[in-house]
């Protein structure tokens, strides 16, 4: 049986087509590949942050409200990493910034993981299956966890700089591209393909699978669904926290709510894609990623509201999102 005979690929012409429609409104070439790198850009970024939620939803039935905190906290361990290795990120070589980064990203998922085991641990276990509840208890752990990070790093907004081997641009042709926006587009590539590659071709991939399908089955042979259940969701604030460090460099300053300012962001792209599709989340954020610099290109009070025109249109199209999960 051949998988891409059964693709559904009429979801994987939106991106392409939303960049042909709006290339004779910008008009400029170089303007438009300009904001279309910038917005796939920041399309991959929102991806890496949807992807925790989506994947914990898909995978558990859980409505994670307080996913914001992992972000903050992602971009906050991320300051104090980048912070005390300055020799790396004053570096105009870009390798000697990877150095700095790739070290600071791990650290942010691993803190955030552990307080997702946590958060799994004291906060959503007993509400499994209750979608209010969860709801309801998941904001307020957003909130008592932004308020622990004012105790630790203070209220005040905290600069995050680019390292200095990834600012500026790139010039192609008459466009300039910019140079952290090639590596972002890079890191939410690698996410997606460990993603798919794990959930698609492995046995951790297939044992999940299985245990959304058919729980008491799984069990029955001996393995430990819980236990996987948990990791999957100390994978998810991992994700949130590599994407607060993205985010984080992205907006070059963090503040203790940036995680419930992004939480609209992730809401829309994972219903556009379809709730727990990690391939839908991904068409889902470069929709958003580009009609959020198209639009605030062309018409900057649209640009307010654009997102939801989106959402709202995708589901006129396709209710359950571009790519709906079966026997959700």
């Amino acid at each position: 049986m051949n998988p891409l005979k059964d693709l559904d690929w009429k979801p994987l012409l939106l991106v392409p087509l939303l960049a042909v429609l709006v290339l004779p409104l910008v008009g400029s070439p170089s303007t438009w590949l300009t904001l279309t790198v910038a917005g796939l850009a920041m399309g991959m970024i929102i991806f890496i942050i949807a992807s925790g939620l989506t994947l914990v939803f898909g995978l558990m039935d859980v409505l994670n409200f307080g996913h914001g905190v992992f972000i903050a906290l992602g971009a906050f361990v991320a300051t104090s990493v980048l912070g005390a290795m300055g020799d790396y990120t004053g570096s105009g070589d870009l390798w000697r910034n990877l150095m700095a980064v790739v070290p600071a990203m791990v650290v942010a998922m691993l803190v955030a993981g552990a307080l997702g085991l946590a958060f799994e641990r004291f906060i959503v276990r007993p509400v499994y299956g209750q979608h209010l509840k969860q709801i309801l208890i998941t904001m307020g752990g957003m909130i008592i966890g932004e308020e622990l990070i004012k105790v630790i790093w203070g209220p005040q907004q905290i600069p995050l700089p680019l390292p200095e081997g990834m600012r500026g641009s790139l010039l192609v042709g008459d466009a300039a591209i910019e140079k952290y926006r090639l590596v972002a587009v890079a890191v939410g590539l690698v996410v997606f393909g460990l993603l798919a590659w794990t959930l698609s071709r492995t046995k951790v991939g297939l044992l999940i699978r299985a245990g959304v399908q058919d729980r008491e089955m799984v069990e029955s042979l001996g393995y430990r669904i819980r236990r996987l259940f948990v990791g999957v969701f100390v994978a998810g604030s991992a994700l949130a926290g590599l994407g607060g460090v993205m985010w984080g460099l992205y907006q070059q300053n963090v503040v203790p709510q940036m995680g419930a300012q992004v939480n609209v962001l992730i809401f829309i792209v994972i219903i556009i894609g379809g709730l727990g599709s990690t391939g839908g989340a991904l068409i889902g954020a470069l929709l958003v990623g580009l009609m959020a610099n198209y639009t605030g290109f062309l018409a900057p009070k649209v640009a307010l509201f654009s997102n939801i025109a989106l959402m709202v249109a995708v589901l006129l199209w396709r209710p359950q999102g571009v790519y709906p999960v079966a026997n959700r």
